[in-house]
């Protein structure tokens, strides 16, 4: 490919650029790494820059730990913007009103560290190996939190470098290179693919699996999709995972079902692909197969279980409390109790919930729908964000809550998760800007008539106890 082909080509020219300034390989010539990285600053010829670009990240990717560390550590207090430098010019920029000025206070903004980033990026592989970094600096942000700001110059250049505009959608068969194939079951985080019949039937015919590729990264999938192709909406999840199930003629389907999303660099959490992805196969789907007229996903609520189970011992999430839980679930006290014996209604649901005896009893799933509702409705962070990430992402995107499904997976992940509960999205083409401007400029949340029931029905439960 022409980008290997260009990394191959910048391998030799850091190799010449490493005779011109007299490296030995593998080494720095004693300077420490903020000695190379002011002069990969101070520049050089093209050559020569590459050349110390190459041996940072490579000094980089030797480390330890504790190495890395302080190398996050050196970015932040050693290439940081010049506090002096910003108070003077932007007073200077407050004086005059002069768009000169305006600039040179821009410039002096700007950290170093960004402009050091761009020059290891010209190494070959750099775009690579600075996603890897990220990767484990968001690891150290959690107990250092000064580092976001280093992350944030990060996160800005990868804005720019993963844009869309670079992005290129490709259709994963099972005709396309084996070390994508091996990359599709070892990235699967939301459905395990166990080997390769069971990839073999997620690429069948009644099947599409979509990606997204980066010209720097041209063998890594950035993120993917998997969709079945059917009658009629699916909500249980063993139909669309089944190895053993048969081919189903694609022609003939009326439903594409998205089933399964995967990021799969940690190094670009936070850079949006999903929505772009979302929509691209949309319209490649409705290209291929005119006769589909509904969209919806099949999607998983990660943390519905822990957050219920928190609610008991006072780990409260935002809007999401016991008073809430327990007025939702008033009318189904003496069911709940009668089913496990306690007579706390949350402790309860729990405890009714986790016993694969009671999944076919009905009021059982009208509780766990409507307490479910509540959560992916009512829980917030504290940015005001939906608690539930998957929610907010198809939300945000245009979708609509069209149904929740409980027990429709009861795999050990998906038990542990939300009780096996599971959401349909809809997307429907004709009203995803609608939804998608509601729910960003005034949190309205999009939802099918019989969801919209159910809300009304936890409202007048909420008002009546208000």
């Amino acid at each position: 490919m022409r980008t290997q082909w260009l990394d191959r080509l910048m391998e030799t020219v850091a190799d010449r650029g490493r005779e011109l300034l007299h490296m030995q390989a593998g080494k720095s010539d004693g300077d420490s790494m903020e000695g190379w990285c002011q002069k990969l600053l101070d520049g050089h010829g093209e050559a020569s820059s590459i050349a110390i670009a190459r041996d940072i990240l490579q000094r980089y990717s030797d480390a330890d730990d504790a190495e890395r560390i302080q190398f996050f550590e050196l970015l932040y207090s050693g290439f940081g913007p010049k506090l002096s430098e910003i108070s003077g010019t932007a007073e200077r920029y407050f004086e005059t009103e002069d768009d000169d000025d305006l600039l040179k206070l821009i410039e002096a903004v700007e950290p170093p560290r960004q402009e050091l980033f761009r020059q290891l990026n010209m190494a070959p592989y750099g775009t690579r190996a600075l996603v890897n970094m990220r990767s484990d600096l968001l690891r150290l942000v959690r107990t250092r939190p000064h580092l976001r700001l280093v992350d944030a110059d990060l996160k800005h250049l990868f804005g720019s470098w993963f844009n869309r505009g670079f992005l290129r959608l490709e259709r994963i068969e099972w005709t396309s290179p084996a070390h994508i194939l091996e990359k599709l079951i070892a990235y699967e985080s939301v459905h395990e693919i166990k080997g390769w019949d069971d990839l073999r039937r997620r690429l069948a015919e009644d099947r599409r699996c979509f990606a997204f590729f980066h010209p720097a990264l041209p063998d890594e999938p950035l993120i993917f999709v998997q969709v079945a192709l059917t009658k009629g909406i699916a909500t249980t999840i063993p139909p669309l995972i089944d190895q053993n199930l048969p081919i189903a003629e694609p022609q003939q389907a009326d439903t594409a079902i998205f089933y399964s999303i995967n990021n799969t660099q940690r190094g670009l959490r936070g850079i949006s692909f999903g929505n772009f992805l979302i929509k691209q196969v949309l319209a490649e789907l409705q290209q291929e197969f005119p006769s589909l007229d509904t969209f919806t996903t099949l999607s998983p609520i990660p943390r519905f279980s822990s957050a219920l189970q928190y609610i008991t011992t006072e780990r409260l999430r935002t809007g999401f409390d016991t008073d809430l839980v327990r007025n939702v679930l008033g009318g189904f006290t003496d069911e709940l109790r009668n089913l496990t014996g306690l007579d706390d209604v949350i402790e309860a649901l729990l405890a009714a919930s986790n016993d694969e005896r009671n999944r076919n009893h009905e009021e059982l799933r009208q509780a766990l729908r409507l307490t479910v509702l509540a959560y992916l409705t009512r829980a917030r962070r504290d940015d005001g964000s939906l608690h539930d990430s998957v929610a907010e992402f198809h939300l945000a995107n245009g979708a609509a809550i069209e149904r929740i499904n409980t027990f429709a997976d009861v795999s050990e992940r998906g038990l542990r998760q939300s009780f096996g509960c599971m959401v349909n999205y809809r997307y429907d083409p004709d009203q995803v800007v609608v939804n998608h401007e509601g729910f960003v400029n005034a949190g309205t949340i999009a939802m099918s008539k019989l969801i919209a029931r159910d809300y009304q029905r936890i409202k007048s439960v909420l008002d009546a106890a208000a």
